[in-house]
């Protein structure tokens, strides 16, 4: 488990830097193509164009193909997107393109998959995980696609799918289908359909085999940036699998349902955004406190002064969001925890669609949002200490929520040196959404950090 986490954190670690590299590129010029970008509001040859992106917010409810009382679990999906010419989002998959040409892409993956087993039993088990792996695809023309992917669990049950998809547009509807072949190995099945890793179960070991899964997933155009989202997917069980002693019927099927904020299809992309990338360095101080007596100003001190910095990257996904001036990011992140004497050190992986609204009076300020996914290699006393009063098990996985307040320092102090520069209040928050999201491990609470902050636009 420990390797398999180091291999989950380096694949993150590469995501991040295949961003900024990604950001880099580009920003560049021909003219300067082979200068390094430096953090100078002077400089105005720094081009960002908007970007393919997108955030969504989805209800699963898929069928519980296990012997139990309950027979459908229900689970709250937050959702990014994004396209660019490395790395890419979409969904509960993301990765990064390693070879692509017209016709081929090779593509280092990793995708979250939902073990599905009644909600009260969701946290103790916490089965849902992210799957690591490659992918070759095959385009046989525009929106015809055939994948071939080898991959495993973090646990090292290894499965491969063979999978053609399509991808429809009429008007303001999106349609794609998608049939899939899988086949698992006998470690995959026996733990995930016979139940055999799971202590107090008695599970049993099977052998192989291959199940058929065919869905089809529609988007729908609203209005502006806002759309409708939804599909639903029907999987065949092997034999095996379906004779296993857990398991209660042939057939498992899930469906979405949700909303998301994409590009406007009506519009043309913008070749040239009003914003630019930024760096932020952030210093923070846990409080066991929730949002609520935070934002009121009800701030109670971690008796055991546990701190964290941060170094997060932003870069520009478009600069209005239903013609309004929002500004917004893909900003990934590096956390430290530091140690303390109730806590080893340990490292948090944040990646994060972050929205700016630009308040000009009497100087210019800004209020900032985030949404996202946090990792933590290792829980932290502050959220694991809340967790044990609560009687949940911790999980590494949560929810990333960043509320901000900033300043702008050439405005303060008149210098037009600083014109670029922002003095900042946030909220470093992981949580679980209130026991909805097995995802995250069905927990109610999780841990906040008050930092300050100092951001530099380029």
């Amino acid at each position: 488990m420990r390797y398999s986490r180091v291999i989950a954190l380096t694949l993150t670690l590469l995501i991040s830097i295949n961003i900024y590299a990604e950001s880099i590129s580009i920003e560049r010029t021909p003219s300067s193509s082979n200068k390094v970008p430096t953090v100078n509001s002077s400089n105005k040859n720094k081009i960002f164009a908007e970007q393919t992106w997108g955030l969504g917010v989805l209800v699963r409810n898929a069928e519980i193909p296990f012997d139990t009382e309950a027979d459908n679990v229900t689970s709250f999906v937050p959702m990014m997107f994004y396209q660019g010419d490395t790395f890419f989002i979409r969904g509960i998959e993301g990765g990064a393109h390693l070879y692509q040409n017209n016709d081929w892409q090779f593509n280092a993956m990793a995708r979250m998959r939902f073990f599905d087993i009644p909600a009260e039993y969701q946290n103790e088990v916490q089965g849902d995980t992210i799957d690591l792996g490659f992918q070759a695809r095959k385009a046989f023309s525009k929106g015809n696609f055939l994948d071939f992917e080898l991959f495993s669990d973090l646990e090292g049950n290894p499965y491969a799918n063979l999978s053609q998809s399509w991808h429809f547009q009429h008007n303001s509807w999106e349609f794609m289908p998608k049939v899939s072949a899988r086949y698992k190995s006998a470690s995959f099945n026996s733990h995930y359909y016979a139940l055999a890793d799971i202590p107090k179960l008695n599970g049993q070991r099977i052998g192989a085999g291959i199940e058929v899964t065919a869905g089809v997933e529609t988007r729908y155009h609203v209005a502006s940036n806002f759309y409708l989202l939804a599909s639903v997917n029907g999987t065949l069980l092997d034999n095996n699998a379906y004779n296993s002693t857990a398991v209660s019927q042939r057939w498992q099927s899930e469906a979405y349902l949700g909303f998301a904020f994409f590009n406007d299809i009506s519009k043309a992309k913008k070749s040239d955004l009003t914003n630019h990338g930024y760096l932020r360095l952030a210093h923070g101080w846990a409080t066991p406190s929730n949002i609520g007596d935070i934002l009121a100003g009800d701030t109670v001190k971690d008796e055991y002064n546990n701190q964290l910095s941060s170094i997060f990257y932003g870069l520009p996904l478009t600069d209005e969001l239903f013609s309004l001036p929002l500004e917004i990011f893909l900003t990934p992140g590096f956390v430290w925890h530091w140690n303390s004497e109730v806590q080893d050190s340990g490292q948090e992986y944040v990646l994060a669609i972050k929205a700016y609204y630009t308040i000009n009076w009497p100087v210019r300020w800004r209020l900032g949002l985030a949404e996202g996914l946090s990792y933590a290699s290792n829980v932290t006393y502050i959220e694991a200490s809340e967790m044990e009063r609560k009687g949940y098990r911790p999980s590494e996985l949560m929810n990333y929520i960043d509320f901000t307040v900033d300043i702008n320092l050439g405005d303060i102090f008149n210098v037009n040196a600083l014109n670029e520069t922002w003095l900042g209040y946030s909220i470093h928050h992981r949580s679980a959404i209130f026991e909805s999201a097995s995802q995250f491990g069905r927990i109610k609470g999780g841990s906040n950090y008050n930092t300050v902050y100092i951001q530099f636009d380029f």
